[in-house]
């Protein structure tokens, strides 16, 4: 098991992270949100600009979900763990 934070549900199936299961995760998800409707408001349909607020922010939330789900990041194919 990890030993850091779990603000994040393993998928069942495949790899990655399911729904926030602490209010840490919701708040991540929101800041997200809240960033990506700040690039669509600023640049709208310029696709570099609204690109250099969007990038990063998934790569930083992708990054947050490998290291807070509970039980990381694995393959997983419909067993309980």
């Amino acid at each position: 098991m990890s030993e850091g934070p779990e603000w994040f549900a393993p998928k069942r199936f495949g790899i990655g992270s399911g729904l926030p299961i602490a209010w840490q995760g919701w708040a991540v998800i929101a800041v997200y949100f809240a960033l990506i409707a700040l690039a669509v408001i600023l640049f709208g349909n310029h696709s570099r600009e609204g690109a250099s607020i969007v990038l990063p922010a998934t790569a930083v939330l992708i990054l947050i979900c490998a290291r807070t789900t509970r039980g990381g990041w694995r393959w997983r194919n419909g067993e309980e763990d």
